[in-house]
């Protein structure tokens, strides 16, 4: 019995003054049952909690930047996120080897040490293994019609900057709750997921999601971490009819690995056989949902050229 785990990571690895982020992590099996919920900081924590908790063939998804080799700009499966959800309101921060925060990339490191194996979706992985990929939960709230997200991604997250703080925080608390009402709706689907069924996941349908900032982000870690779970459901159940592969055709690191993110897809999101470029105004950031200005593939030392 194949089972998903799902990690909403905390990109930034902290410091000897400063301790990272909390990351939120999630195991699914084939039945919807959520058999383990719970937050872990830093990469040592994480790692152990991942290898403690997966068998042969179980599959890891992971929210965080796995595979970096451009010095500049954004991967090619970012540009990929705002071209085929930008019409949802969903776009991808830039990730370099230039920024900051690696830990998707010392997950990767840590989680291959001990044997797991790099998933691309690029060609099968071996059977018998386990097997991690890179995901984004916005791309499974707005590519899966189960969640009813038809017109723009649900602002669950950061705050509206337009908004005055509170009537923002407000809105921030609805809207998680009405993604977890939804989300609760989803044991009858296919794959299927239960929030009732472990007793942290449950407390996010029993109690109102927080208006405090602190809170609701440790609330907001737990739910991604059950959509990145579940979006390995996916993957395993459907394969290609239900997901893309964004990142296809980037150039290969040394070891061969090419940068992707699987995502859910509805038809009209799929980017296969697009030219390469992201829709131009705003875009809202993987990591902040503030509005940006998009800069052209050409500004940002990319040439257009076309996918496979």
């Amino acid at each position: 019995m194949t089972r998903f785990l799902g990690v909403d990571l905390a990109w930034g690895e902290g410091t000897p003054r400063k301790k990272a982020n909390e990351t939120g992590l999630a195991l699914l099996d084939d039945t919807g049952r959520v058999l383990g919920a719970r937050w872990a900081r830093g990469i040592d924590e994480v790692a152990e909690w991942i290898v403690t908790n997966t068998e042969p063939d179980d599959v890891v998804a992971i929210d965080a930047p796995l595979v970096v080799r451009n010095l500049t700009g954004m991967r090619r499966a970012e540009r990929q996120v705002g071209m085929g959800y930008g019409r949802w309101k969903v776009a991808a921060n830039a990730s370099n080897t230039g920024v900051g925060w690696q830990g998707g990339i010392a997950l990767r490191r840590r989680l291959e040490s001990v044997g797991f194996v790099y998933a691309s979706g690029l060609e099968p992985a071996p059977q018998g293994t386990r097997t991690f990929f890179e995901c984004y939960p916005y791309t499974t709230l707005v590519g899966m019609h189960e969640l009813g997200y038809d017109d723009e991604r649900p602002r669950y997250k950061r705050l509206d900057r337009t908004l005055p703080v509170a009537e923002g925080r407000r809105r921030r608390a609805a809207a998680c709750d009405e993604l977890i009402r939804r989300m609760a709706g989803l044991e009858a689907s296919d794959p299927p997921m239960s929030l009732h069924s472990h007793p942290l996941t449950r407390g996010l349908l029993d109690t109102p999601s927080p208006i405090d900032d602190v809170p609701h982000k440790h609330r907001e870690d737990l739910l991604d971490a059950v959509l990145c779970a579940w979006t390995a459901a996916i993957r395993h159940r459907h394969g290609a009819a239900r997901m893309q592969v964004l990142g296809e055709g980037d150039e290969p690191d040394d070891d061969g690995r090419v940068a992707t993110i699987l995502a859910p897809a509805r038809p009209e999101q799929r980017v296969a056989g697009r030219p390469l470029r992201v829709p131009t105004g705003a875009r809202y950031s993987r990591r902040s949902e503030r509005m940006v200005p998009i800069v052209s593939a050409s500004a940002a030392g990319f040439a257009s050229s076309p996918t496979r």
